[in-house]
């Protein structure tokens, strides 16, 4: 028998059934908050783990949303010179007010209100990937090519 999900895992499910693809959401008793912590619950490697980055443009104040791969970095420059707008680091308050989801738990789709989305091209040498679904110990296994089309996000380097 299924474990009831959270609520939060739970939006996210109805979100993903929505598009009519077979993606589960996966209630783990680890904590998935950081990308280590996901890998070593999950069993895979830690470039595997799609995680969810809320920053905020610093002239519009629009969420940006850029999915890196566990082991990257985002260069903050890199990224605003693909944008043409400077980033600033978004507040644990930012994030939930926009994504409606808490820091160590946001994930790549489901927002209260929808960010630009940037996918860090190296995540798209794996034939599966992970992403959070909405706590900090619940993910859903998926493709990279279901990610770019689930999130109509802009492929970008953000080294």
């Amino acid at each position: 028998m299924t474990e009831k999900l959270k609520k939060s895992a739970g939006r996210v499910q109805e979100v993903l059934e929505k598009f009519g693809l077979d993606l589960e959401v996966k209630q783990l008793s680890a904590s998935t908050r950081t990308a280590q912590e996901a890998a070593d619950a999950i069993g895979c490697d830690v470039a595997q783990i799609a995680k969810s980055l809320v920053f905020k443009g610093k002239e519009t104040g629009v969420p940006i949303l850029i999915i890196a791969s566990g082991i990257n970095r985002v260069n903050e420059k890199t990224v605003a010179a693909e944008l043409g707008e400077k980033l600033l680091r978004a507040d644990a308050d930012f994030v939930f007010n926009k994504t409606g989801y808490k820091i160590g738990g946001v994930p790549p789709v489901g927002h209260k209100s929808p960010p630009i989305t940037l996918i860090d091209e190296d995540i798209l040498t794996f034939d599966e990937i992970w992403a959070a679904a909405g706590t900090p110990n619940a993910v859903f296994r998926l493709t990279p090519k279901i990610l770019k089309d689930i999130t109509k996000g802009k492929v970008i380097n953000i080294k």
